[in-house]
């Protein structure tokens, strides 16, 4: 094999609670992620020699600069690999939006070169080499539904989400993630997601009870800040969504149906310049 192509696929935070700060900077979460069906598309090629990486998306760094170099890098130098190899990242999840994009491409590389060298390496081993890399790449690796403890790192497998629709809505604003938690006042936290009535609604496939229980606490920061994040999930419950919060430290926005064809009439409603909009659905992996 002298080729793969990878699908890097986006997460979501169907939760997010922030516990505590940590001594070391960072900080105590609990959160439960999915993965959607949204994806990049990470190609692999043998080559001579050396690392490159080529993306269309002119945002994306190359070289040390890039999470799926850097994944590539700790591959070569940990297996001994000789042979060169060309990574082409095909861009289609918006750009530091809440969605683990890079960290999605990182964990399609892993996986690519696992599969292209035939290293036989099993899933926990690439989610350990993951660890090195970001802090969401070990889940990237896993996909699914799964509850996130710790920094993120200790991943508990969940059950398959019920079928259902989600459309996803990214305003066109940057936030930064370390200024969301740099900004966040623990103690002005008044509303936190139960996130164990989350796990109990996926469990028994009540799509209604989780919408209803999903909380993101970072929205306390971002929502004040950047009034279009509150308009899209406001806009997005309007239209039939049974629930809507924003994912990670933003500004993507999603929100859940239990209803197809809402959803769908959702997505036409919702396009607008200000924003990039998607319609998609969990994937189990």
């Amino acid at each position: 094999m002298d080729f793969i192509t990878v699908k890097a696929r986006a997460k979501l935070n169907l939760s997010l609670d922030v516990k505590a700060k940590r001594p070391d900077g960072y900080h105590e979460v609990c959160m439960v992620m999915q993965t959607i069906a949204l994806h990049d598309v990470v190609s692999l090629e043998k080559t001579e020699r050396g690392l490159e990486v080529t993306c269309n998306n002119p945002k994306i760094p190359m070289g040390n600069g890039n999470i799926a170099y850097r994944a590539a890098q700790i591959m070569v130098e940990k297996y001994e690999i000789n042979s060169g190899i060309k990574i082409t990242i095909d861009k289609r999840i918006p750009v530091a939006a809440g969605l683990a994009g890079g960290s999605a491409d990182a964990a399609a590389v892993l996986k690519g070169i696992n599969a292209l060298f035939s290293l036989g390496l099993q899933q926990h081993e690439l989610m350990d080499v993951g660890k090195c890399i970001g802090a969401d790449v070990p889940f990237c690796i896993k996909g699914g539904t799964v509850l996130a403890e710790g920094i993120g790192e200790i991943l508990t497998e969940l059950v398959p989400l019920p079928e259902m629709s989600i459309v996803l809505v990214t305003p066109k604003i940057e936030v930064p993630t370390a200024w969301v938690y740099n900004n966040l006042d623990l103690n002005m936290i008044q509303s936190r997601p139960n996130t164990y009535a989350i796990i109990n609604a996926v469990e028994k496939r009540d799509i209604n009870a989780l919408a209803k229980n999903m909380i993101n606490v970072l929205e306390t920061v971002t929502v004040p800040r950047y009034g279009i994040i509150e308009e899209i999930k406001t806009r997005l419950v309007n239209l039939g969504a049974a629930g809507s919060i924003m994912s990670g430290s933003g500004p993507s926005v999603f929100g859940v149906f239990t209803d197809a064809q809402k959803a769908k009439n959702a997505y036409s409603e919702m396009k607008d310049d200000r924003w990039d909009c998607f319609l998609t659905h969990a994937e189990k992996s």
